[in-house]
């Protein structure tokens, strides 16, 4: 990617930004309940008209709509999310802090689903309409049909509580904590992903390069590593940031079930105590970190096909 199409990207993500934002805190402005009141609520304190009314001075939402938007937006630009109504941190911190926890879950999980989907997925292709390609193909349906949460209880009825082989008090120091949720979510993932492993690497098959190579007489195990695998490489990368940023964003059900602290039971917390600064800035964050995997995505396009640059 040269210069101006990375500024074009870049320009992008400010405009889709300033979209979601505006959206994020209009929702927001329109959801029932005072947030001076809930804030007030939330420190303990008695919600007197006189007091609700210079709380809502104090926060600034006593303001018309656009000019408290304005003003909320010109303190997100220098980096000042607010502090959380409920757990009284500032925003952004209570963001990175649990940014962290969830990506480790999150590496854990996609690597798990590389080793198990890739393989699964190129020998179902090889081996299509096989015994071996029906069984792959079955064990997709059944992740695909089977809730992540469901599989999680599952999990730890048996491990957790039964065998007693991992803890169920969540954590994150613990490596032993992490296993569960992390197989739980490449096992769902893993379903999806096997699927469009094993068509794309059926569509590569299909090429006519593929042909010529076994008339010439390479066996298939060379064309399948040297001519095959590197050409489903862009493909599959493109969805693994996808499934990156979807795990990121999509863990909260897990997270909860093995009470693990990372950004989806946060969001769910500050959901359901009305913490709306902390709601906002979680739905910001999520939304950029999904462009930049885009963007990081599309530009290591050139590096894994050449062929790419040479057509722009």
């Amino acid at each position: 990617m040269d210069g101006k199409n990375f500024l074009k990207k870049i320009f992008q993500i400010i405009i889709v930004l300033l979209g979601i934002s505006f959206l994020t805190f209009a929702l927001i402005y329109l959801s029932p309940g005072d947030p001076a009141e809930i804030m007030l609520t939330a420190c303990g304190n008695i919600p007197t008209p006189e007091l609700v009314a210079q709380t809502r001075i104090e926060l600034g939402i006593d303001k018309p709509f656009l000019t408290q938007y304005r003003d909320w937006l010109l303190k997100i630009c220098r980096g000042d999310m607010g502090y959380s109504y409920s757990l009284k941190v500032p925003v952004w911190g209570k963001l990175i802090s649990n940014f962290f926890i969830t990506l480790k879950l999150a590496v854990a999980s996609l690597f798990l689903m590389v080793i198990i989907s890739i393989p699964l997925g190129v020998l179902a292709a090889i081996n299509r309409n096989k015994k071996i390609d029906y069984f792959v193909r079955g064990f997709t349906f059944i992740g695909i049909s089977v809730p992540s949460f469901w599989l999680g209880l599952i999990f730890l009825s048996i491990f957790g509580v039964k065998l007693k082989l991992v803890p169920i008090a969540g954590g994150t120091a613990n490596l032993k904590a992490l296993i569960l949720p992390a197989v739980t979510l490449a096992l769902s993932m893993s379903a999806k992903y096997t699927r469009q492993v094993r068509t794309t690497v059926l569509d590569e098959l299909r090429q006519d390069y593929v042909t010529g190579a076994r008339i010439r007489g390479m066996s298939e195990k060379i064309i399948m590593i040297k001519h095959v695998l590197p050409n489903v490489l862009l493909p599959l990368v493109t969805l693994l940031g996808l499934s990156l940023g979807s795990l990121l964003s999509g863990t909260a059900i897990v997270e909860i079930v093995y009470n693990w602290p990372g950004m989806g039971s946060m969001a769910v917390k500050a959901i359901s105590t009305h913490d709306y600064p902390l709601v906002q800035g979680y739905v910001l964050f999520i939304a950029l970190f999904y462009m930049v995997i885009n963007l990081i995505v599309d530009s290591s396009y050139k590096y894994l096909d050449p062929r790419l640059e040479e057509k722009r």
